[in-house]
């Protein structure tokens, strides 16, 4: 059973999440008219990453509050409707995938190839998520095993995601003219690759002696955290370079893409 205060840093945090997602969102949005017509989608679906996680921030508070009751006597009770963080994993089902299409689409590729890595980084990362899920259930002692086999499993597709993003698009890169484009696509690889990387640590809380309760509030902070970081950061990240290009664009300094 978690403690008053347990519950009320969780509350804050799912709070915190929520709000920042649904800031992100609107900004990303509300700054679509400023790009060039040739990045917004790339700059309507980051705010798409955003708003999905806001929705299901929403759903994951909603059921963390349900879950627990203040009682007359002013202790916390579970209620009779548990917890249900699967919200977060359908959230990442659908976000992963964009985060890393938001990415494509503010490169220099080819259209056939800025399809096919799409399509590869998007099916690698939906089976990181489906390899990883059914180990977030293992969280007793007696099968923190089985959890390792599903870490093992879910960090081979990353590590293809984390190979495509820094060394499989390096060409595409670096065929950016203007150097602080470059830098700035150079850095939302970089930062997507090492948000990315505080995933599989929380997963391994259980494994590293963070048992019960304090299992339970670690991976929420944790995951919350990293959510913000890597949606929130990102989705800003690719405003940077789409405000960029446009500008190069309307200065008649970069080439005409060869995507979109």
């Amino acid at each position: 059973m978690v403690t008053a205060n347990q519950f009320t840093i969780v509350y804050d945090v799912l709070s915190f999440s929520l709000a920042t997602m649904m800031a992100t969102t609107i900004f990303l949005w509300m700054r679509v008219p400023s790009v060039h017509e040739k990045y917004k989608s790339a700059l309507i679906i980051s705010g798409l990453v955003t708003f999905i996680a806001a929705y299901h921030y929403l759903r994951i508070f909603n059921s963390w509050t349900e879950a627990y009751e203040w009682t007359a006597e002013g202790e916390l009770s579970a209620t009779a409707s548990p917890f249900n963080d699967a919200y977060r994993y359908m959230d990442w089902l659908l976000t992963v995938p964009l985060l890393l299409i938001e990415i494509i689409l503010v490169m220099k590729l080819p259209a056939d190839e800025s399809r096919s890595k799409a399509t590869t980084l998007g099916i690698a990362s939906a089976a990181m998520i489906a390899i990883g899920y059914p180990g977030e259930l293992a969280m007793s002692d007696d099968s923190l095993g089985t959890r390792w086999v599903y870490w093992i499993g879910a960090m081979l597709p990353f590590l293809y995601i984390v190979q495509t993003l820094l060394v499989g698009l390096n060409d595409a890169t670096q065929s950016e003219a203007d150097p602080a484009i470059r830098d700035l696509i150079k850095g939302v690889q970089w930062w997507t690759v090492i948000s990315w990387c505080t995933y599989p640590v929380v997963y391994v809380f259980p494994m590293m002696g963070i048992t019960g309760t304090n299992a339970i509030v670690g991976i929420q902070l944790g995951y919350s955290v990293s959510d913000i970081i890597s949606k929130c950061g990102v989705g800003l990240m690719i405003y940077q370079i789409t405000i960029a290009k446009s500008y190069a664009l309307k200065k008649g300094n970069e080439e005409t893409p060869l995507y979109g």
